[in-house]
């Protein structure tokens, strides 16, 4: 594309320079060739961009990006998103069911959708306008799929799951798998919980690669719409998630936890179960929730305490070993003086 092209896709974004510039790609300030199109996000990006060979640039406003031109952008890693969206459009594969893939005869696929090679969709299920079912994907029975959903290589939704529209699951991912639930018996043997339920996913839901998502022991685990799960991510049956939350690499959400709106888990943290979330909380990388967080809340560590005293705490750690010290010769001072 013309980089006058590309900033009137952006929505009408300035362009400082050559405006018939011919973008071929995007690349990294390192990498990029001098046919590429980078980004910087501000001023301690002048530097690499001095050394760098990239030939345009989004940027904001004020930073000065040398000769090359430039589109103007309040937001340039956003923009940069969208324009990589736009050079690099995925590519799907041709609507209809690959002759080796395995379609219940009770199921309804869209004739718009795609099946891949050795994918199979079970009886009942139903997959909707221009999804894609890629190889070796698994769709249990009396699933329920929206529109334009993708589903990547060996993901597995089990029986009863219900998914909305434009839905992403990366490979491996597993929907709807038996929740953890064991009572003793008599004899002090684990007797398995028969989990029931199922799952219930939004719209614009992305579940990441080798991320769990147990189905309810009774009723429903749900997602909220346009939340964003990332890789090895484990939510626990009975969890309700509200809308835009995200979740970062290994979190844990143990069963019948509360999630609210726009709430951010950092890698590793995790939730107990029962507990409450409020809207808009944070909580930090390696946080452990095993009490409610309110609305707003950001806390870190485990357990987990509100931001301003862990940071305390963390620096009072830092002194421990001084004030051992010190208390140590006071206490030798004290009982000298008594002896």
């Amino acid at each position: 594309m013309k980089l006058g092209e590309l900033a009137e896709a952006l929505g009408g974004r300035e362009v400082e320079g050559d405006g018939a510039f011919d973008v071929r790609g995007v690349g990294t300030l390192e990498a990029g060739g001098v046919a590429d199109l980078g980004f910087v996000r501000g001023e301690k990006f002048v530097a690499p961009l001095r050394d760098s060979a990239i030939g345009a640039v989004i940027a904001p406003e004020g930073v000065d990006v040398g000769p090359r031109p430039v589109i103007r952008s309040a937001h340039p890693s956003l923009d940069f998103a969208r324009a990589t969206g736009l050079l690099h459009p995925a590519t799907r594969p041709a609507a209809g069911i690959h002759p080796r893939a395995f379609v219940d005869p009770a199921a309804e696929v869209d004739p718009t959708a795609s099946v891949g090679p050795l994918a199979s969709v079970g009886a009942g299920s139903r997959i909707g306008a221009g999804t894609i079912v890629h190889a070796n994907a698994s769709v249990g029975d009396d699933v329920v799929i929206g529109r334009d959903c993708v589903l990547h290589l060996g993901c597995c939704v089990r029986e009863g799951t219900r998914i909305g529209d434009r839905v992403i699951l990366q490979p491996g991912s597993v929907i709807g798998g038996d929740g953890f639930g064991y009572e003793f018996d008599e004899q002090g043997r684990h007797a398995k919980v028969p989990q029931v339920g199922n799952v219930v996913i939004g719209d614009d839901v992305e579940v990441g690669a080798n991320a769990t998502i147990d189905r309810a022991r009774l009723g429903s685990t749900r997602i909220g719409r346009g939340t964003k799960i990332d890789n090895l991510v484990m939510i626990a049956h009975n969890v309700e998630v509200g809308e835009h939350a995200v979740f970062i690499s290994q979190v844990g959400i143990a069963g019948s936890t509360r999630i609210g709106d726009r709430v951010f888990f950092m890698a590793q943290a995790g939730a107990a179960g029962h507990v409450r979330i409020g809207d808009g909380a944070f909580v930090g990388a390696r946080g452990g929730v095993i009490h409610d967080v309110a609305p707003g809340e950001r806390v870190w560590g485990f357990p987990a305490l509100p931001e301003r005293t862990w940071h305390r705490s963390q620096a009072i750690f830092g002194k421990l070993t001084e004030l051992v010290r010190r208390i140590r010769r006071l206490e030798k001072k004290v009982g000298g003086g008594d002896a």
